[in-house]
């Protein structure tokens, strides 16, 4: 449904019980898109899944799940256009996958190797930030970029919750309604920026209205569903290109996991909120659907977990192969010409026997 949520307008169409809360938009009828939006999220899922599991065993690094919030990427993934630009931040493994880029290169980056983020499928999109918030500023400059090119391309930013207490945030939301330009930024409220709930994060009732200050068409949509993001967001992106200027979109969700595999939220979630919010995620959610208007059942299902359970064995033995980096990648790629103390501090870690060759 579409209504007022405080001081926002918030959109929702299938709601945790897997049930119509109004008419389906056309393109919704018919099942492919919502299927192809399905088998993408249980992909994204049992990768992440993978890659906790390869963390925990000594064979990646600190990585940050995305457990529960695959709905939201999966479909601004898909929505954005070839010429567009995706400008993630660190929890956006299913938007990558639905902008084609392999889960090896997922695996590769979060094992330390950049070579994850050198992958051709990547097309014109920004590298995972970390930071937090300083990717915001930089979509505005790419979306001022289109604009004094008068190039038809929409640029499409991600954040969390805790990041739109940052100045960068703020400051991209004050340049793009100032200069009306054609970026997208959305949150991923998960109710979580570490530890620190969303409760005591900002006593604004919203984090959508953050953009009203700057002049931007602002909404919060229910991000465990993915007929309403589709709307949302396509929405957005129609207003970017007809020089209707930039969105602040608030997507609601919960993080099922740790913060990162570094963190145990045990310690500051209670068990309850967790359980309630395992009944609201995406997947589940829109399985049943799906199941219930007959266009899913046993047999599709099996064959999707077979199929997706190859797929990431394949994307597994990829990432385990690659070759280790060298230790003049720490050295070769910061300066046009190399110090020399940084040449003889590259020759002592060689000689020391220091790293891989």
């Amino acid at each position: 449904m579409t209504k007022t949520h405080e001081t926002m307008p918030w959109v929702q169409y299938l709601n945790e019980k897997a049930a119509l809360t109004q008419p389906l938009p056309r393109w919704a009828e018919q099942p492919d898109t919502l299927i192809q939006y399905y088998e993408t999220m249980v992909f994204a899922r049992q990768a992440d899944q993978k890659a906790v599991a390869l963390q925990r065993t000594g064979k990646m690094g600190t990585y940050p799940s995305c457990l529960g919030q695959e709905a939201q990427g999966v479909v601004y993934g898909t929505l954005l256009e070839r010429r567009d630009v995706l400008v993630p931040y660190y929890r956006d493994q299913p938007a990558l996958v639905a902008r084609g880029v392999r889960y090896a290169d997922i695996y590769r980056y979060w094992g330390g190797n950049e070579v994850g983020s050198a992958s051709k499928s990547y097309g014109q999109d920004f590298p995972n930030c970390v930071p937090i918030a300083t990717q915001a500023p930089h979509a505005a400059g790419i979306a001022t970029a289109f604009k004094i090119r008068g190039e038809d391309r929409v640029v499409l930013t991600v954040c969390g919750d805790g990041a739109t207490s940052k100045g960068d945030f703020l400051e991209a939301l004050n340049l793009a309604g100032g200069w009306q330009l054609p970026v997208i930024f959305l949150i991923n409220n998960n109710q979580w920026a570490i530890s620190v709930p969303r409760s005591i994060q900002c006593g604004a009732p919203t984090l959508a209205q953050k953009g009203i200050g700057a002049g931007l068409t602002c909404v919060q949509v229910d991000g465990n569903d993915v007929i309403a993001l589709h709307e949302v967001i396509s929405e957005a992106m129609s207003r970017a290109r007809n020089k209707r200027g930039a969105t602040v979109i608030e997507a609601i969700s919960y993080r099922l996991s740790d913060h990162t595999t570094a963190d145990d939220a045990a310690r500051y979630r209670s068990s309850d909120d967790l359980r309630d919010a395992w009944d609201k995620e995406p997947i589940k959610r829109l399985r049943d659907y799906l199941h219930g208007r007959g266009d899913w059942g046993p047999e599709k299902e099996t064959a999707l977990q077979v199929r997706v359970a190859q797929q990431i064995q394949e994307e597994v033995d990829a990432y385990m192969a690659t070759p280790l980096p060298s230790i003049d990648d720490l050295f070769d790629y910061q300066y046009a010409k190399l110090p020399k103390g940084l040449a003889e501090q590259k020759e002592e870690m060689k000689l020391g026997g220091v790293g891989h060759d």
